[in-house]
């Protein structure tokens, strides 16, 4: 499936800044540059205690042989366990003629391989009341499953059979390629998905890897040849891509020897390959050394037959990494975060005019964008427009208040406690913390990044970032 949700939205309450926390609680500093440290032996990269001095949590880190990271939290008090297997390739990595290309594959890793049938596949989680799927993104692609504790061998095991060794039948790939297109009419039927698509391919143009949509188009996947998935698949499958994080009453050492035997089918492991990161490899600007990706204001619209009108009005924002994305996190649940925000209040409880209304921010490497996304009845959509653009004016302005600056923040602190609650929320923060960000940050640390955040700060932002150019996409009726 497409990821969700998707890169140009997504969630409003600070998930973005609050995406490389790994635990709840007093702990040791965690352990800076990830994917430097040695293979071979366990690393412990946090260790979180209560007030008696019990250990609640404890993350700890293994490279295996071919570059294969394993990244486990022990939580305590829980019988479940996530697992994820991360892979460092989503749609931004395809050229004109793969485009939907990751997002096919991870439909095919479920088909079956020579051990096990796509049916066979299916009955082994379900059998054990698991949730197994799966999401590709501009990015990265991911593979997930979250069983009871004792269960989590089998997930291990089926995960590295579908992974390492799937066959990738040409009968197969006819029968998904079908699939994909349905899912694709089905987007092209959904007006929010066409309006976020319509505006990152206004941001970045649609010959750019991260303005094409993740599923590709009826085109791509129609004239996509099962060869040219294969040599992908061989291509972006590596040990050294790949990220296993798995969270909750887990044992490390136990979860190492799983995820060894389940990989190591037909020699994978085999290879000293260094293991990769999306992480930015130096300081050179924003992105760290990679030429950041120019945004293009613009409007764009198109019509269906659907009763709203839906909007998306924004302008070049920030990479992920870089360090004003508290700030700015902050200043967008001020803006457009909750039922309190700015937007909410001025566009749904003062005026009606829209149903739903809400901000975003969206990072990738080496670009990123913030935007407002509104639905509305097309004989509302000036008067939208105008206030949309009024508040953002008045932020670029004048920033925000004091009072929006602590109530940001403990939505924040908020959301990223109660975001940690469970074995998948877990597991998703150590796979993107391991994959993406080569750093591992406490919850600790990002509280203590969220609370540094001043007035000033913000308004600095705030005065650069929502005085751009505006980005403007609109799809609703003729």
């Amino acid at each position: 499936m497409v990821a969700a949700p998707r890169s140009t939205r997504p969630s409003t309450s600070g998930g973005s800044t609050a995406s490389q926390a790994g635990a709840t609680g007093p702990s040791a500093p965690s352990d800076r540059g990830l994917a430097a440290r040695g293979p071979g032996t366990a690393h412990t990269l946090q260790t979180v205690t209560d007030a008696a001095g019990a250990v609640v949590s404890l993350v700890r880190r293994t490279v295996l042989p071919g570059g294969l990271r394993v990244i486990t939290e022990h939580m305590a008090g829980v019988r479940s366990a996530s697992i994820g297997v991360w892979v460092g390739v989503g749609s931004r990595d395809e050229d004109d003629t793969l485009h939907g290309c990751s997002h096919f594959l991870e439909h095919l890793l479920f088909k079956g391989t020579a051990e096990r049938s796509a049916l066979d596949i299916s009955i082994a989680l379900d059998a054990v009341g698991g949730e197994f799927n799966a999401f590709t993104a501009k990015e990265y692609t991911c593979f997930h499953a979250r069983v009871l504790d004792d269960d989590l061998p089998l997930a291990v095991d089926v995960l590295g059979d579908m992974i390492t060794a799937s066959r990738i039948d040409a009968d197969d790939v006819e029968a998904e390629r079908d699939v994909i297109l349905d899912e694709i009419a089905m987007h092209d039927d959904d007006p929010d998905d066409v309006v976020h698509n319509l505006f990152a391919e206004q941001a970045w143009g649609s010959t750019s890897p991260l303005g094409r949509s993740i599923a590709g188009t009826e085109e791509s996947i129609t004239a996509m040849t099962r060869e040219r998935i294969v040599a992908f698949y061989r291509r972006h499958y590596r040990p050294a891509t790949m990220v296993v994080a798995v969270a909750g009453n887990v044992d490390h050492d136990v979860v190492v020897a799983q995820v060894e035997a389940a990989f190591g089918r037909g020699g994978f492991l085999d290879g000293d390959e260094e293991p990769v990161t999306l992480a930015p490899g130096g300081a050179d600007d924003a992105a760290g050394g990679r030429a950041l990706l120019p945004v293009r204001p613009g409007t764009v619209a198109t019509t269906r037959p659907f009763e709203q009108v839906n909007v998306v009005l924004g302008m070049e924002g920030i990479t992920r990494n870089d360090p004003r994305r508290f700030a700015l996190g902050v200043i967008n649940t001020a803006l457009g975060g909750g039922t309190s925000s700015r937007l909410f209040q001025e566009v749904r409880e003062r005026r009606g005019l829209a149903y739903s209304v809400y901000s975003f921010e969206s990072h990738h490497l080496d670009s990123g964008l913030v935007g407002v996304s509104v639905g509305c009845l097309p004989a509302r959509l000036d008067d939208v427009l105008a206030v949309v653009r009024a508040e953002l004016a008045r932020v670029a302005a004048d920033g925000i208040t004091a009072e929006e600056l602590e109530r940001g923040k403990g939505m924040l602190r908020g959301g990223l406690v109660l975001g940690l609650e469970d074995s998948g929320s877990r597991m998703s923060r150590l796979g993107k913390a391991e994959l993406v960000y080569d750093e591992l940050l406490g919850i600790d640390e990002v509280i203590e990044r969220i609370d540094a955040v001043t007035l000033e700060e913000t308004r600095r932002i705030a005065a650069e970032i929502f005085a751009r150019p505006e980005i403007l996409a609109v799809v609703g009726p003729a």
